[in-house]
């Protein structure tokens, strides 16, 4: 697949990239909360979103589902380095340990909203949504709760994200998403959707994003129940895990660091950055809990 490089504003390259300039909005609460009823199906193409977040009222406290993003090698974890070869190197998958043990408490601060972003497509209900793309394989894990920390069940939980050449897939997203590449539009990789079993908890295994230009690492969501749409907003990683990454891991280093780090993206907001715990056949456990205003 030919490297990205876009038209209208510099995408991903492995030189040199631009800047995207995005309106922000306000993130959501309890009671300023700006996501609207209506919200799509897990079988519709999205539209351009406007805008991002601004402050942040997000993650939850917990055992293992604090509000800044971190990496350890906790329970599970034992590996040397980060696996390569995509979700197929998830080899120990039955040991991986439930990261939402702990209490949250009676108060989950709901987290902030985002653009829905014009990269929005059909997706898929699925828990592997890699297509066997490469790269760093992620078990990613949320729970979905209300703002008093109770689970949210049946919740459709929707995700979206680049792949490690910084393309998004599908032949109905907007072409400067896809920039018309063959293999992106004839995929729909790393796209899915799942619901929350009664715990209020969704799993998928995926890929760690790859990046492209004015943009941090990130991964869109929706959360979306009885078909009304809830939430949507986007998760981080750390930004020393992904200097880590794109330095070191085979797969990734020979793109560069990515061009915007966290710190410089105008929708980027902490409380959105994912936990992380490298696993003992070298894959990333990622975990969230997304309080939305059910």
């Amino acid at each position: 697949m030919k490297r990205r490089a876009a038209p209208k504003f510099t995408r991903r390259t492995a030189v040199t990239a631009g800047a995207i300039a995005l309106p922000l909005i306000a993130c959501g609460s309890e009671t300023a909360e700006t996501d609207g009823a209506g919200g799509g199906s897990s079988s519709t193409s999205g539209g351009a979103g406007g805008g991002a977040t601004t402050t942040s009222a997000g993650g939850s406290g917990g055992t293992g589902a604090g509000t800044g993003g971190s990496t350890t090698t906790g329970a599970g974890g034992s590996a040397d380095g980060w696996a390569t070869g995509g979700t197929a190197s998830m080899t120990d998958k039955a040991t991986y340990p439930d990261p939402f043990t702990g209490s949250l408490g009676n108060s989950c601060p709901v987290i902030a909203s985002t653009t829905l972003g014009p990269c929005y497509a059909m997706t898929l209900d699925r828990e592997d949504v890699s297509e066997g793309q490469t790269g760093l394989p992620v078990r990613l894990a949320l729970l979905v709760v209300d703002a008093q920390c109770q689970p949210i069940a049946n919740a459709e939980v929707d995700i979206w994200h680049t792949n490690i050449e910084g393309f998004y897939s599908g032949n109905d997203a907007v072409a400067m998403c896809t920039l018309n590449d063959a293999e992106a539009m004839a995929g729909r990789w790393f796209r899915g959707v799942q619901t929350t079993n009664a715990e209020g908890k969704a799993f998928f295994d995926t890929c760690f994003p790859g990046w492209y230009g004015g943009r941090a690492i990130h991964i869109h969501f929706q959360v979306r129940i009885g078909n009304q749409q809830y939430k949507t907003s986007q998760l981080f990683f750390a930004q020393s895990l992904i200097d880590e990454v794109f330095a070191d891991h085979p797969e990734y280093s020979p793109f560069g660091a990515p061009d915007t780090p966290n710190g410089s993206d105008g929708i980027y907001f902490a409380d959105g950055e994912l936990e992380t715990s490298r696993m003992s056949d070298g894959a990333m456990l990622a975990w969230k809990v997304l309080s939305v205003p059910a």
